[in-house]
């Protein structure tokens, strides 16, 4: 089953457009936990306990784990994560952006290593930086398009050309990763949920691809005007899905012992909230 399949079966089986981003920060941990990098898989494991009956994907940030040498620990939550929701893709999110021998070690760690089912890539340097991890069979990949950080003007709302009607860069990436980037048809685009009328933009642009839309809790991301913004279906039937993802306002919803409860609870309000916006109680 292909990357794509397997977001329409987690999304179906779990009636949901939710996808929790796994961003460990243990100062911030609760209880008996707090600051304890040795707990970072057991701290994330239970949040995978409690959601994974809730979400259409989970999204481990690699650096959150690099960063404190817990990649050991993000490998056995990968597999733990395998082992109780093996219906749910796993999205890792490493926004790399290297070419050549470089990009295709990056591709085997993330897929291999790891054995992610997909992942975040920057597309500065082009198709090079894409194509390596499009030869994995059935693997996918979001393409950073239009993100939800103030700077993201910088560079992506430029246009190509000074001429009127010339596309912004990121229209101009989401019409590549619509038609001749994908190649084994398994791209999508990341959009923030903080530009709604611009995720409307891009699905305009790319009218088939799963869109990753982080920015929804913490970050301020109105998950309404997301929803009618990037999903599309007919009948309640999707045809082309979002992956709505919240991190720090599901992770840290209690700073006490009952945090993986807690976070079942914002999980299921934020859920609930996403599946209304398209008309599915």
């Amino acid at each position: 089953m292909n990357f794509c399949d397997q977001l329409a079966r987690a999304e179906q089986l779990n009636q949901s457009m939710l996808c929790v981003g796994l961003d460990p920060e243990p100062r911030r941990f609760p209880g008996r936990l707090k600051g304890d990098t040795n707990r970072i898989f057991d701290f994330c494991a239970a949040i995978v306990d409690a959601t994974a009956d809730l979400v259409i994907a989970f999204k481990p940030q690699i650096a959150h784990f690099a960063a404190r040498r817990a990649e050991d620990q993000l490998e056995r939550l990968m597999r733990h994560m395998r082992s109780v929701a093996p219906q749910v893709p796993v999205i890792l999110d490493a926004k790399r952006g290297d070419i050549g021998s470089t990009a295709e070690q990056y591709a085997i760690e993330v897929f291999e290593r790891y054995g992610a089912d997909a992942v975040t890539l920057s597309p500065f340097m082009g198709f090079d930086s894409v194509q390596p991890y499009l030869k994995h069979h059935g693997k996918g990949a979001f393409l950073l398009c239009r993100t939800s950080n103030p700077g993201g003007d910088d560079l992506q709302n430029q246009r190509l050309a000074d001429v009127a009607g010339a596309p912004l860069l990121f229209e101009h990436i989401a019409s590549l990763a619509q038609g001749p980037w994908n190649t084994n048809g398994q791209l999508g685009l990341v959009v923030g949920a903080t530009y709604p009328a611009e995720i409307e933009r891009v699905r305009s642009l790319a009218p088939t691809l799963p869109l990753l839309i982080p920015g929804v809790g913490a970050q301020g991301g109105d998950a309404l005007a997301t929803v009618r913004a990037g999903w599309r279906g007919q009948a309640g039937k999707t045809t082309a899905q979002i992956v709505v993802n919240s991190s720090r306002a599901i992770l840290y919803a209690s700073a006490g012992d009952d945090y993986a409860a807690a976070a079942r609870a914002e999980a299921v309000r934020t859920r609930e909230v996403l599946q209304a916006a398209r008309g599915v109680g």
